[in-house]
């Protein structure tokens, strides 16, 4: 499971490093992908299988499920740690989440969210976290 949050910085070559508690659990091979709210995910290989299963079964009659699909599958790519335990990131992938420097790496249970500081701070803002957990269990989720 990923949690905790980490700031680092991307290096003028786009290599970012992944924080130690992070390494184990990604193994050798993992997947970088779009992520929504204009972050970027990386799945370990297993939680990518399995995430990728879910899209496969999507109707593809359905327009929004194929740009769904199209969305998370065209922007992703492998990725392996080198020697430093960094990960280059696709120019695409950091043009898309707005990474130019400063990032931040999120665990989020199956996967880690990287997002640019800029945008961590627009979209992380918890003070109304009474009011987001009531709309959640309008929906059936309790905590």
């Amino acid at each position: 499971m990923f949690m905790g949050e980490y700031s680092h910085s991307v290096d003028a070559k786009g290599r970012l490093i992944i924080p130690v508690r992070f390494r184990d659990e990604l193994g050798d091979n993992f997947v970088i992908t779009k992520g929504l709210d204009g972050c970027l995910y990386i799945y370990p290989s297993s939680e990518w299988m399995l995430f990728q299963e879910k899209l496969r079964k999507l109707p593809l009659t359905n327009k929004n499920a194929r740009t769904l699909v199209r969305f998370f599958v065209s922007g992703a790519a492998e990725c392996e740690l080198d020697k430093q335990g960094r990960i280059l990131i696709p120019a695409t992938q950091r043009e898309f989440a707005g990474i130019t420097k400063d990032v931040v790496l999120a665990g989020s249970i199956d996967r880690i969210e990287v997002w640019s500081k800029e945008r961590w701070s627009e979209n992380s803002d918890f003070d109304n976290m009474d009011v987001f957990a009531e709309e959640l269990e309008n929906i059936g989720l309790s905590i």
